[in-house]
């Protein structure tokens, strides 16, 4: 078992044991709130928000601005009859007035229950309906109606605050004669915060007593993961998680006053929300852009970032562009720029062995590492350096000219991503979390990135990896992976049964991961235990009700998903050979055994036609549900080998076996 206990360097101390570093050794309270309030103490005209006005110019928000329109909006939800331990919905995408709605909400109290304006309609009827929320936030007129369309299984639903900024201005008659009618009441977010002024007026100081009554144990949010099982799970995350998440990573990534972080990801994800807590509380600034690449490089350009959280589809897109751009070259330009990603990529893992940052899964000696990789080492240095002068510095000048790191997490880190801007001299930190360790496990040291790995677990986090008979299992062997710590939620909402089976007796939380760990105390993710499959841009998908969907076609007997940290699905399928027989039959397709149909143009297109009707919007599946490819199997599963007795797949042995058919599926066509 791993212990990570290191003494920080930091000066500050937060209740509880947690080190915070900022200077100046002040008391920093023990819940996010207040937190703010001492940051607006001591930082009032610190830029903590870049936001972008109506000319698309990225403006500036100081702590003072924030912490206005906060103690506002705080004090309208609790004129509107918010109160302590309730939770609020909040339906939207990245915008400045998400974060002061959701610091407003844990300042009075409360939780907020986030979700992306992507969800559908039955799991937002779900998620609020299990939530209990009688008030819901809605960044726009469409998830406003999107809410207000499933009003009738939402009996608690009473109050719908609509954040965008251009909602106070048009016409509302329509939506308001609907509200009614549904019995909920609708305002703007600004008729809030003006109803919130008039309180503070009438109740001065109240916004500060009520900062001070939180408690490092109280609710802060309560995330729903994703899945199309009907019932997502409510991840309750405490202001105890977030006070470990936010100083931590410090410890293992260099962050300095002043770094403004670029932000694309959904910022309700519980990875985007620590990342974004993190910068807030580190002296730094958030400035808000979009996932799409002209949008996102042109903003780089303006904001020029030091800190880019993404996930390991957005860096492919990077490297991707990249490549394109040098293709669209001349014959030399490309030959040199080639000459030098091949140099690059070469110095760099060289440069690892020599500092002795080689994953270690087998002891070796870091001594003869060194001595090997001298010379070569060596003599790449001069050739790599003009390759950062020609080629690579301008790949930096695309990312804003001041990038110091990304980091890149909810899914696996391609290695030709992972070794192209390494090459590149671009530093690229992978972490690992999940959802129900709020949700920073790991991350990658800045002055030691091991690559390969997801780094070491943070401070006060502790890991082990199980065999199946749940005994421990020492570095370089594959198991499950288990975590400890004070980052492990609560509990999963109403469903203790769930929250017993996933967190033992003694605290530790199943992943459901396969991991290795190195003899030096990083880890290396190696697949998935359990169900869930995670694409490459973080989104997760279960896989189970796409596959009871699929073998409703009298085509398919046997069908099993795959995507694991893919940028798609695809599929595995055992067809029903009598069916395609009879198929081949009556369109002519000429074959000797029911094998030869498996190859057929025509064979492959109706499994596809079949997948396509069935596994989509129409049946509530969303658009990364889809599959993209398939593998015809001509031998089906087997119980006892690739199924359990009770016929439950198993799926890692499957992903064994048939290896080299699911590279297959993924591989890029060039």
């Amino acid at each position: 078992m791993l212990r990570f206990f290191r003494r920080p360097a930091a000066l500050g101390t937060i209740p509880g044991g947690y080190i915070f570093t900022c200077k100046g050794g002040v008391d920093m309270g023990d819940t996010i709130p207040k937190l703010m309030l001492e940051f607006v103490r001591r930082e009032s005209e610190t830029t903590v928000q870049w936001s972008k006005d109506a000319s698309g110019a990225f403006q500036p928000i100081h702590w003072k601005r924030l912490y206005s329109e906060v103690e506002a909006f705080a004090a309208g939800l609790l004129d509107l009859g918010v109160k302590r331990g309730d939770h609020v919905g909040m339906v939207s995408e990245n915008m400045k007035e998400w974060l002061w709605a959701d610091l407003a909400i844990q300042s009075i109290g409360a939780a907020d229950v986030p979700r992306g304006s992507d969800s559908t309609v039955p799991e937002i009827q779900y998620i609020l309906d299990h939530a209990e929320c009688a008030v819901c936030i809605a960044e726009n007129l469409a998830q406003l109606e999107k809410i207000l369309s499933t009003k009738k299984n939402l009996k608690q639903l009473k109050i719908l605050i609509v954040l965008d900024p251009g909602f106070s201005t048009v016409d509302r008659t329509s939506v308001e004669k609907m509200g009614r009618s549904a019995g909920v009441k609708v305002y703007s977010f600004a008729e809030i915060q003006e109803q919130g002024r008039e309180y503070l007026k009438k109740h001065p100081g109240f916004f500060e007593r009520e900062i001070a009554e939180g408690k490092n144990e109280d609710l802060a949010t309560l995330i729903y993961t994703s899945g199309t099982t009907g019932e997502p799970k409510g991840v309750m995350l405490t202001h105890s998680n977030y006070m470990h998440q936010i100083p931590t990573p410090l410890k293992q990534i260099n962050i300095e006053k002043g770094d403004i972080f670029i932000s694309v990801l959904p910022v309700w994800h519980s990875y985007e929300r620590a990342i974004g807590y993190v910068a807030l509380f580190a002296g730094c600034s958030v400035a808000y852009s979009k996932p799409v690449a002209q949008i996102m490089v042109e903003d780089m350009g303006k904001i020029k970032p030091q800190i880019f959280p993404s996930v390991p589809r957005i860096w492919e897109a990077v490297k991707k562009g990249i490549i394109r751009n040098i293709e669209s070259g001349s014959s030399v330009k490309k030959a040199l720029a080639y000459f030098f990603i091949g140099v690059g990529t070469a110095h760099s893992k060289l440069k690892v062995r020599l500092r002795g940052l080689k994953p270690r899964f087998k002891k070796s000696s870091r001594f003869l590492d060194a001595l090997i990789s001298f010379l070569p080492f060596l003599l790449l240095t001069p050739f790599n350096a003009l390759g950062q002068l020609l080629v690579f510095k301008k790949i930096k000048h695309r990312l804003g000219g001041k990038f110091k790191f990304g980091v890149s997490g909810a899914g696996a880190l391609p290695p030709h991503v992972d070794d192209f801007f390494a090459a590149a001299g671009i530093l690229l930190l992978e972490g690992y979390g999940l959802t129900e360790t709020s949700p920073i496990v790991s991350v990658r040291r800045s002055d030691g990135p091991v690559p390969g790995t997801i780094g070491p677990p943070l401070e006060q986090v502790e890991v082990k990896v199980l065999a199946e008979d749940g005994s421990e299992l020492p570095p370089g062997q594959k198991g499950v992976l288990c975590v400890r710590g004070p980052n492990v939620m609560k509990g999963y909402y109403k469903k203790p049964e769930l929250t017993a089976q996933t967190i033992s007796n003694d605290g530790w939380l199943n992943t459901g991961d396969l991991a290795m760990l190195t003899h030096d105390g990083e880890i290396k993710i190696m697949g998935r235990a359990k169900e869930t499959v995670v694409l490459m841009g973080g989104e997760n998908v279960e896989p189970s009700p796409i596959e009871d969907t699929i073998t409703e076609s009298d085509y398919v007997d046997q069908v099993m998903v795959v995507g694991q940290d893919q940028k798609y699905l695809a599929a595995l399928v055992v067809p029903n050979s009598e069916a395609l027989k009879a198929f081949a039959e009556e369109n002519g397709i000429p074959f000797e055994k029911p094998e030869d149909l498996l190859d057929n143009a025509d064979v492959y297109k109706l499994i596809m036609d079949e997948i396509d009707s069935r596994v989509g919007p129409k049946r509530g599946f969303k658009l990364f549900e889809r599959i993209s490819k398939v593998k015809l199997l001509a031998k089906p599963f087997e119980k006892g080998k690739e199924m359990t007795h009770t016929l439950k797949l198993k799926r890692d042995v499957i992903y064994d076996a048939y290896d080299k058919e699911i590279k297959e599926l993924f591989k890029e066509r060039r």
